[in-house]
């Protein structure tokens, strides 16, 4: 049986959060649809201005008023469910997303895709709790370690993406084509137990969340066998009504196969996953050309990377599917239908 999910003062009643996804993937409708159901609602910040009015030429702030919308519209659907942002630390106006999120009144902020050190200035005052992604015993010792000796404080809660995670990972190329070599189950028992010291000294619970292949229930019972006190889903909560993406976006998951998933190098740096179509054929034969930089990434070198990611990933998310980015994990060869998120959520209730 699930047990209730306690990030401090917060409580989710079903464990399970989804993950957020960009650029538009994750926004209001479907975060909102997720809180209201008991889970935990996230919204992605990547670009989440994309289709606001003048965003061409001030993307920074139609991306702090988007989020400022959407965390109100996902909370006022919320249902008085947990409503949060995922926040990449190699976003440019990183810091600015969080504070903008913290001001909005998200109820938590996750960040990953680089080490979030300084995360916990960004949210003090606030009653908004804070987890790093990790994908690595180091990683999380790392931060840990930080947050104690420059704040005195730890995280809210932990997420561990696995190597069957989308979107970007922390993990090599290689490490990924060979993940069934990795162990990682040994790897998220490390992390639990250095979580579990922090635990002791800050006298706190500390919640640890598994992501990466999570689709059936049987998975979610492997995660809380292993210590996990929660899990996060993110590529079955594309094929739902209530997903912000464009349907032939969805439609994509669903025709998708195993074998038709690589793994490709991402302008943030890392390694991701995604589906195989005509737009991976053309970045491996030439650099595309890049006619405006969005200015979305904190360590873009727009002269020297194959391709923009803003432009890349917006036309997918409005449908263009063969011309666009399309990220996903390493399951979407199981999801076979377009469902619903209360659908989602009874599947992997256990």
């Amino acid at each position: 049986m699930m047990k209730e999910l306690r990030i401090g003062n917060k409580i989710a009643k079903i464990p399970v959060i989804q993950g957020g996804m960009g650029v538009g993937v994750s926004r209001s409708k479907l975060a909102g649809a997720v809180a209201a159901e008991g889970g935990v609602g996230i919204i992605s910040t990547a670009q989440i201005g994309y289709d606001e009015e003048g965003f061409e030429t001030d993307q920074k702030a139609c991306n702090l008023k988007a989020i400022e919308k959407h965390v109100r519209l996902a909370k006022e659907q919320a249902n008085g469910g947990l409503v949060g942002v995922n926040v990449m630390v190699a976003l440019k106006d990183y810091k600015e997303h969080v504070r903008a999120a913290v001001l909005a009144g998200a109820d938590v902020v996750i960040s990953g895709a680089g080490l979030p050190v300084s995360l916990p200035e960004l949210v003090e005052g606030s009653d908004t709790k804070i987890a790093p992604i990790v994908s690595s015993e180091k990683a999380v010792r790392i931060i840990l370690k930080l947050w104690a000796r420059n704040y005195k404080r730890t995280a809210d809660f932990i997420v561990i993406e696995g190597p069957d995670a989308g979107g970007h990972l922390g993990f090599s190329s290689e490490a990924l084509l060979h993940r069934e070599e990795l162990n990682y189950d040994a790897e998220i028992k490390k992390i639990i137990q250095t979580v579990r010291e922090y635990e002791e000294k800050f006298d706190q619970k500390i919640p640890v969340i598994v992501a990466g292949g999570i689709c059936f229930g049987k998975d979610v019972m492997h995660a809380l066998e292993l210590g996990a006190d929660g899990i996060q889903v993110a590529s079955k909560f594309v094929a739902t009504k209530e997903c912000d993406a464009d349907d032939a976006y969805k439609e994509a998951y669903i025709a998708a196969q195993e074998s038709d998933v690589e793994i490709i190098e991402s302008p943030v740096g890392m390694p991701g996953r995604a589906l195989r179509n005509d737009f991976l054929k053309q970045i491996k034969q030439k650099r595309l050309k890049i006619k405006k930089c969005y200015g979305c990434l904190e360590k873009c070198n727009s002269a020297k990377i194959p391709y923009c990611i803003t432009d890349a990933l917006i036309r997918a998310v409005k449908g263009d599917v063969k011309n666009g980015l399309v990220f996903c994990g390493a399951d979407v060869g199981n999801i076979k239908k377009i469902s619903t998120v209360h659908d989602v959520m009874q599947e992997l209730m256990v």
